[in-house]
Parts: structure tokens; C-alpha cells; sequence
């Protein structure tokens, strides 16, 4: 298991690949389209034929969560990884059933919180990709982590 992470841990350039991968069902495509994007190409293969995807596509919303889902794995911030705000997420190719996923992240900025002295703010640029090593998602995500002096 990744040590546990404090900011000052953190710096420009620095890169972490996926912990793990996942694979995303037709089943879960579905089941979180149903529930929270009940759009018919993320519920129904022949409706997704027949749209922009042309065949049944995850839905972005669904690739989001999982990418989070990768990035708390590969980073073990202590006290948790706190969101600090995105300020870019593009979804650049469908994600289909059996596509595999996984990560790449970049530290792309460090700094001292000026409203939370006992917190810095790392941002950082996530390459999603699949099995064919397309990229699926790119995201710009701002995140908290502990000053260690002040734990």
C-alpha cells in the first residue's frame, strides 16, 4: 500500500500511474445510466447504434467516478484526498462495455493555502485511458492535503 502522502510531499512533475485498472460492465453502464444519466445510447445497445456513438457509450459521469475511484487508489493522501475544485474535464472518446481503464497524473502545481494554513493545494492533470491506450478523459483537478507541520 502507497505511504500516506502530506503536501509537502507534493511537486511539479510529479507522476503516478494507476494503482489498478478497471473494467467497466455493460451491466454498470446501464445501471448508472438508469440512475443518473437516462440517456438511451448509455441505456440500450440499438439506441446507441443509431446515435453519435454508434453502439452503447458509458456514460461520462460514470467514466468521472471511476477515474476518482483510480486516483484515491494511487494516491494515498493523508486524511483523504479533499476536493479543491476542476477546473477542466473533457471526455475525448466513448467508453464502451469491456474497456479497460487506467491513469496517469501529473502534478502540474503546488501551493500554500492562503484561507487554510494547515492545508496546500495540489493541482493536477489526469490522462484516463483504455486498453488500446486512447485517451478517454482528461480532467485539471485542484485537491487538499495536510501541511505536515501542522497535523
Amino acid at each position: 500500500m502507497p505511504q500516506e502522502l502530506y503536501f509537502e510531499d507534493f511537486y511539479v512533475g510529479q507522476k503516478f500511474h494507476s494503482a489498478g485498472t478497471a473494467t467497466v460492465s455493460t451491466e454498470e453502464i446501464k445501471e448508472f445510466g438508469q440512475k443518473y444519466d437516462p440517456q438511451p445510447f448509455h441505456l440500450d445497445e440499438a439506441a446507441g447504434e443509431g446515435s453519435f456513438f454508434k453502439g452503447l457509450a458509458a456514460s461520462g459521469w460514470l467514466t468521472a467516478a471511476i477515474v476518482m475511484r483510480l486516483r484515491v487508489q494511487s494516491i494515498k493522501v493523508f486524511g483523504g484526498m479533499i476536493g479543491a475544485g476542476v477546473e477542466e474535464m473533457r471526455w475525448t472518446e466513448p467508453v464502451r462495455p469491456g474497456d479497460t481503464l487506467r491513469t496517469e497524473i501529473e502534478v502540474v502545481g503546488v501551493r500554500h493555502s492562503s484561507s487554510r494554513k494547515d492545508y496546500g493545494i495540489v493541482r493536477t492533470r489526469t490522462l484516463a485511458f483504455n486498453q488500446r491506450d486512447q485517451i478517454v478523459m482528461r480532467s485539471t483537478v485542484n485537491f487538499l492535503a495536510p501541511v505536515r507541520s501542522k497535523v
